[in-house]
């Protein structure tokens, strides 16, 4: 037997999108081919199905990253079933979120310390030829003072990662 447990805050659709996940990585790992996958949950069944749409950006990241997965396999179905066929389901999940330590020895348990959608946002920008960023990202000095001052004055709020410039964060760091 196999039962997650999460380091992390998450509501119950994140939570069957994070056993979603976890198991079709697994799957892969595993070399498998063909997947069936039974969920009780009607709205990841039937947003994998597309037959809903998801409404909210975390959970447009879930189908997207799920659908990449799935293309991984030849065959893969999922299938909605009643919560009252997914009690040894439910209760291996309870088992994993209240006794923890008493599990190992008889279910493998993995502690997901983060979640599987990333939560970092990056605008891209289309920008004219020389402007104090691509002159900064080139590190090329301007030809005004002018614009020398700026780019002195706004650099310490950017940084260069492979070529490309991002804006630095709170949470970022350097």
């Amino acid at each position: 037997m196999y039962a997650l447990r999460f380091d992390f805050h998450t509501s119950n659709n994140e939570a069957e999108y994070e056993a979603l996940l976890a198991g079709l990585r697994l799957a892969k790992k595993m070399g498998a081919e063909a997947m069936t996958t039974l969920t009780d949950s009607r709205l990841a069944a039937n947003q994998i199905n597309r037959s809903f749409e998801a409404k909210d950006k975390r959970m447009e990241k879930y189908v997207r990253i799920a659908q990449r997965l799935i293309k991984s396999f030849k065959e893969f179905t999922i299938k909605q079933i009643p919560r009252s066929e997914n009690r040894r389901t439910d209760t291996l999940s309870k088992l994993a979120s209240t006794c923890f330590d008493h599990l190992s020895k008889k279910v493998l348990v993995e502690v997901l310390k983060e979640r599987s959608v990333d939560e970092r946002h990056v605008n891209t920008l289309a920008t004219a030829k020389h402007t104090w960023m691509t002159l900064l990202q080139h590190d090329v000095l301007p030809d005004s003072h002018e614009e020398d001052r700026k780019i002195h004055k706004k650099a310490p709020s950017y940084i260069l990662v492979n070529g490309e410039l991002y804006r630095k964060g709170f949470t970022t760091p350097g």
